[in-house]
């Protein structure tokens, strides 16, 4: 069960090597998450992950779990929940893909697509139903500001994450009441392997600052995090200006 501060004593992560998801789980076992699930494709990534979080002290077990095998995730996550009661599921697998490449190459914008939305839907409808099925616990997935307005330069990602925050919101209705918190997380840029080479944006952030603004959200039960929360301001400000002012702009 969660501590008196609203912390999980267990944590689930999908999406095992996300630099995202680490910085939380290393938080989160610093405080006082004690059980940690890692899973993600088998790795030494993910068992360099697993090492380091064990050195923290956390009891730490790795899954095989592949966004992109949606028939498989009931049997895997199953699995783990079977183990005992999972406090909060941090979903945090994703792709960004090539924008330039994926446009001329429509498998792989379907790949963007299926990794970033079909999967954490159908993970994310397994992981909710196992929440409620024990009466409590977080569901916390990771969108990101790309989501709010599609920009030429990543429409491809940006509409993959708008669906994928679509969805979350409305998990989060449907499982209100039910002891099950759901929150949807915004980062802007972040600074990490999936940007590296990449021009930054304004406000870039970084894992650790994403993480701490997790532990936050989790404490305060909030339904919705930006990251940096200048940018919630920022977004709805972008969000009303009209099309044709809003393709002119350099993003």
């Amino acid at each position: 069960m969660k501590d008196a501060f609203g912390l999980p004593q267990s944590l689930l992560v999908l999406g095992g090597t996300s630099e995202i998801a680490l910085a939380t789980a290393r938080r989160l076992v610093i405080r006082r998450a004690r059980t940690v699930w890692l899973a993600g494709r088998p790795s030494p990534a993910l068992e360099s992950a697993a090492a380091e979080l064990r050195g923290l002290g956390a009891d730490v077990h790795t899954a095989a779990f592949d966004a992109l095998d949606p028939e498989s995730h009931e049997t895997v996550l199953g699995k783990i929940f079977a183990q005992g009661d999972i406090d909060m599921v941090l979903l945090a697998f994703g792709i960004l893909g090539d924008q330039a490449h994926d446009e001329r190459d429509p498998v792989a914008a379907v790949r963007v697509a299926q990794t970033n939305y079909t999967g954490a839907v159908s993970a994310g409808l397994v992981s909710a139903r196992a929440l409620q099925a024990q009466g409590h616990g977080s569901l916390v997935v990771l969108s990101s500001v790309a989501g709010e307005r599609a920009r030429r330069a990543n429409f491809i990602y940006g509409s993959s994450k708008a669906g994928l925050d679509t969805f979350t919101q409305g998990l989060g209705d449907a499982l209100h009441g039910t002891g099950v918190h759901v929150m949807v997380v915004r980062p802007g840029f972040v600074r990490s392997r999936m940007t590296a080479g990449l021009e930054e944006a304004p406000l870039a952030t970084t894992p650790e600052a994403v993480a701490t603004a997790i532990e936050l959200g989790l404490r305060r039960r909030s339904e919705a995090v930006w990251v940096p929360g200048a940018l919630r301001v920022v977004m709805s400000a972008l969000r009303h200006l009209p099309r044709g002012v809003f393709r002119r702009l350099s993003l």
